[in-house]
């Protein structure tokens, strides 16, 4: 049995049902039936059309779920035709899919995990491991966002900025888990792109690119994290980083300024520096200035804190950090490498210690309590 085919057809029938009036939550629910039985079907006697069998039975299987249901009896009247026989034409729902699964009655987060179900064909317990929750809190998660949009006619598909906000967030978490979404959030934002013209959304295209193009220097053969300083630039994809930079540079110019472009331009002038002792600081927090006044957010406030202590020395990092709340996941972690750059080992050793019991990525944990150790040795040395 093929599971690649299967996860690459999902989204194709999911859209077929949607399309043919079928209430989302239901059409997943007769989808994920569908291929259930094409796992156990199909090795003894694979279908001709694979799409065309799983359309036709994942309708079967809602039309009987609908029949059962009476307080849904209504809706029969708008899905009591099967599709017709015959092959099916190829063509990718996918990012109508993101658009209907980014509907205005969920939140970013839901919307999320919705879409890494029904469109991913992610297992609940893939979802639990990329956001690093128990199976059963994602597993009321996706339900909860399922009830929400149970019902709601498709009539009004989530908004732009919604969907953009949907493929970075699935960008950011397709680097951990089984599955690598991260090419597919970039296939999708590129098909995006090509429809329509947002410089928004070219603003994130060219995001992915700067940070994808880094990929290969971030990790060790041990999986250990490098730090940007650290990474060897010579394998960064210089190919990637033009794309990413063109495209910036044609959505900048439109003078329409949104927090993907800002964002896009910080990952530009890392990318763009030969040496890490090279960077622009100064110009990189003037874009986090732009940033923190388009998003107000609390964790562009820390990573901004990070590049003053780069631009005007660790003091004036350490003060900008002072004014933002201690709870914020990695500040401990800022203030360590802070306190080591304004030579005070002693604090940095704590407070990376202190960091990585808080990390709740492997990665990030396994790095932080070596530099930890790092500092320790070396003042044991001394």
């Amino acid at each position: 049995m093929d599971e690649t085919l299967l996860r690459d057809l999902t989204p194709g029938v999911l859209g077929i049902l949607v399309r043919r009036g079928a209430d989302f939550a239901a059409a997943e629910d007769a989808v994920q039936e569908a291929l259930v039985d094409a796992v156990r079907v199909w090795p003894a006697d694979p279908p001709r059309d694979a799409k065309g069998w799983l359309v036709t039975v994942a309708w079967r299987r809602f039309l009987d779920a609908a029949r059962a249901d009476a307080g849904r009896r209504r809706r029969e009247e708008s899905v009591d035709e099967e599709p017709a026989p015959g092959p099916v034409p190829a063509v990718d729902d996918t990012l109508q899919l993101y658009f209907l699964c980014a509907h205005p009655s969920l939140t970013p987060s839901s919307a999320v995990a919705l879409t890494l179900r029904a469109v991913g064909g992610l297992t609940t317990r893939q979802i639990a491991q990329a956001y690093l929750v128990p199976e059963a809190t994602m597993a009321q998660r996706i339900s909860r966002a399922k009830r929400t949009v149970s019902g709601v006619r498709f009539d009004r598909p989530g908004d732009v900025a919604t969907v953009l906000r949907v493929l970075y967030l699935v960008f950011n978490e397709g680097y951990s888990g089984d599955v690598d979404l991260v090419a597919e959030a970039i296939r999708l934002t590129r098909r995006l792109a090509a429809a329509i013209d947002h410089p928004e959304v070219a603003g994130l295209l060219a995001l992915m690119l700067l940070h994808h193009a880094r990929r290969a220097a971030r990790t060790r053969s041990d999986g250990s994290l490098v730090p940007l300083a650290e990474q060897d630039r010579g394998r960064w994809d210089t190919g990637a980083i033009a794309e990413g930079v063109a495209i910036l540079q044609g959505a900048l110019a439109r003078d329409r300024l949104g927090e993907f472009q800002a964002q896009a331009a910080i990952a530009a002038l890392h990318a763009d520096a030969p040496t890490a002792e090279e960077t622009d600081w100064v110009q990189i927090v003037e874009w986090y200035d732009e940033l923190a006044r388009l998003t107000d957010s609390p964790v562009v406030r820390l990573n901004r804190a990070v590049a003053v202590g780069e631009a005007d020395g660790p003091r004036a990092g350490l003060a900008a950090l002072a004014a933002l709340d201690g709870s914020l996941p990695r500040y401990t972690a800022v203030a360590a490498y802070l306190h080591e750059r304004d030579g005070d080992p002693t604090t940095a050793a704590r407070m990376y210690a202190e960091a990585a019991r808080k990390a709740t990525d492997l990665a990030e944990r396994d790095h932080l309590t070596r530099q930890a150790a790092r500092l320790n040795s070396a003042r044991g040395g001394a």
